[in-house]
């Protein structure tokens, strides 16, 4: 163990590095979870976040800026999802450059369907970390996925 407690003292101490790392092995996991719904957990996470928005469709931009994504990430991401039938993207009623995105019927079933593979992943992360670490994490991680100061070294 190094000095300031590492106990990898061969890593870089790169924060962004650290937590790419650990996204890419928590994704491997989802991935393998959501595997037989024919998901990535990308495109779950986007499927969820439509369903929590049933009442009123977000705009793509309204999307990507909760999802804490690029909006023409978003769209590469969205266009399969539209292929499948999962989501339907509409043109604003009052303006008609703001598009729409809306879960479909199947994409709510998808979502449903998906929810119980998502589970093992959960469960099986929550029994290797801890479930209070665990709920510590998220919260530490949603702080900084929402803290706009983190989002630029600009002004």
């Amino acid at each position: 163990m190094s000095k300031d407690g590492n106990p990898f003292p061969n890593e870089a101490p790169c924060n962004a590095t650290a937590m790419r790392k650990a996204s890419r092995r928590l994704t491997q996991m989802y991935d393998d979870a959501l595997e037989g719904c024919g998901l990535r957990s990308t495109q779950f996470a986007i499927l969820v976040e439509l369903y929590l928005w049933l009442k009123e469709a977000p705009t793509v931009a309204e999307l990507a800026a909760k999802l804490v994504m690029d909006r023409s990430a978003l769209g590469h991401n969205l266009r399969p999802l539209a292929r499948e039938g999962l989501v339907a993207l509409q043109e604003g009623t009052e303006d008609r450059r703001r598009r729409h995105v809306g879960l479909t019927m199947r994409g709510r079933a998808k979502v449903r369907e998906a929810l119980r593979l998502w589970e093992k992943a959960q469960a099986r992360f929550n029994e290797v970390f801890g479930e209070s670490r665990a709920a510590k994490l998220r919260a530490t991680l949603l702080e900084i996925a929402f803290d706009e100061r983190l989002g630029t070294l600009k002004g």
